[in-house]
């Protein structure tokens, strides 16, 4: 039971681990035991205990969904099951739609392709909580593990093979104002990059005089050899057509759909907190949305003062959309993102969807008349330009000494006047520029994050700290 608890571990966005090593059938079974376990000796209120399982592209990912399933439907748990891959958020929507007890996604996110991973959803849609994951990591091996005959169970009607599809499509048309946006002619390239948003985007628009084009909407386990993640080093080709070609929009999402990144016409990367900060924009003085507004830690001082301007209430919470969802639940909010792409949206569950993400920028052009790059103009000319950097830096994490990097009173010859210390450390300048650190939880790594109102300077900051945790 030791080894178990020791090999299975929940992050800040569920169980990752490599295919065949750690993540194995074996394993997954155990962990949706577990889950089983908890949803009996937990959720009371439910009087008819259901849950709903969905899956990536990765490998194996459909005949994980299938033996979680099967353990679930054995525990006397109806399970209705994706008939396809999905994105991470249209399985939350369904969770929501069927009054489940939970969902379960079988996804490693932006991961290489050796990973696959569980995340677990609320009764709300949103990412589990510490609290609910360590009671489920306190159940692992605890139970002998039930698995029930998939023909049979699916007979007996505890097995129901569903198409989340569906409903999500039309609640995402339904969010959207199709009918502004069908007469406009804007361009749009969209990379998929093999993950589970395939072909949605098409589907939504249908109808409008959209010109949306789709690359890499294939199923590809080996994502080219990369990873399914949103940053400038796995997008060469996605910004080299946007840079030749004349597209008013990139957009890109990743793994499970779940995140958002975008390309300029031009070829420019456009960090997720820009658009963090352009769909705030959006919301408010477009749609009249109200509410307060979340960034996490590592997020960018421009937030700081759009929320001010626009007289909002500015939330800062650890790394990890579970924070967000869970302000989101409790309190009015306008829109909450993380760093790495994970956009909520008002009205809706308290997930992150890279899809409906994209699409209110593209309604943002339509309302405003202007292309995506002229948006990115005017938001940083109102608000000032920020060059944000982030090193994922390969070292063991348990080596970085935090009180160390606490201690730090000077970067660059700049004096430090805040340290922020409850999500890794985060040491703030005196002219708002800043250096984080923060150790992976789920990969050998350190993330280093700065950000500067000059690109030299991000990038001098981003060097500082990693000499400041690996001198060599």
């Amino acid at each position: 039971m030791s080894d178990i608890r020791s090999d299975i571990k929940f992050g800040t966005d569920g169980w990752r681990a490599v295919i065949s090593d750690t993540f194995t059938f074996k394993n997954v079974r155990i962990v949706a035991q577990a889950t089983a376990d908890w949803i009996k000796k937990n959720n009371s209120s439910f009087s008819k205990k259901s849950a709903s399982v969905g899956y990536d592209n990765r490998f194996l990912s459909a005949e994980y969904a299938q033996a979680v399933a099967e353990v679930f439907a054995a525990n006397g748990i109806k399970t209705f099951l994706s008939d396809t891959s999905l994105p991470t958020p249209a399985l939350s929507y369904g969770v929501t739609r069927f009054s489940n007890v939970c969902g379960m996604m079988i996804t490693a996110s932006h991961n290489p392709a050796k990973f696959n991973g569980i995340k677990i959803k609320t009764a709300q849609g949103g990412a589990a909580p510490k609290d609910i994951t360590n009671l489920i990591e306190s159940y692992l091996g605890q139970t002998q593990v039930q698995r029930a005959d998939f023909s049979q169970a699916k007979a007996d009607g505890f097995i129901v093979v569903h198409d989340f599809k569906k409903a999500y499509v039309k609640f995402i048309r339904g969010y959207l104002n199709l009918k502004k946006i069908k007469s406009t002619k804007f361009k749009v390239l969209a990379d998929m990059m093999h993950g589970s948003g395939r072909d949605l985007m098409r589907e939504i628009l249908k109808g409008t005089g959209i010109k949306l084009e789709l690359m890499r909407e294939d199923v590809n386990p080996s994502f080219d050899g990369s990873k399914p993640e949103p940053i400038p080093e796995c997008l060469s080709v996605m910004m080299a057509r946007m840079k030749k070609e004349k597209f008013d929009l990139g957009l890109v999402l990743d793994g499970d759909a779940d995140r958002i990144a975008a390309v300029m016409p031009g070829g420019e990367f456009v960090s997720p907190q820009k658009i963090l900060g352009l769909l705030i924009l959006h919301l408010v003085r477009n749609r009249h949305v109200e509410g307060g507004i979340i960034k996490t830690l590592c997020g960018t001082i421009m937030l700081d003062h759009i929320a001010k301007k626009l007289n909002r209430k500015l939330y800062e919470t650890p790394v990890g959309f579970k924070y967000i969802s869970d302000l989101m639940m409790s309190q009015k909010i306008v829109a909450g993102g993380e760093e790495a792409g994970g956009m909520g949206l008002p009205h809706f569950i308290p997930e992150r969807d890279g899809t409906l993400a994209g699409l209110l920028l593209l309604e943002m052009m339509v309302y405003n008349k202007r292309n995506f790059k002229k948006l990115v103009e005017d938001m940083e000319r109102e608000f000032g330009r920020y060059y944000y950097q982030r090193l994922d830096y390969s070292m063991d994490a348990k080596k970085v000494d935090l009180n160390k990097l606490k201690s730090v009173s000077e970067v660059l010859g700049q004096k430090v006047v805040e340290v922020k210390d409850y999500d890794g450390v985060k040491l703030v300048g005196a002219n708002e520029d800043w250096l984080m650190f923060r150790p992976s939880g789920t990969e050998p790594l350190v993330r280093i994050y700065s950000e500067a109102k000059s690109l030299k300077k991000a990038k001098d900051l981003l060097e500082f700290g990693r000499r400041l945790v690996d001198p060599k």
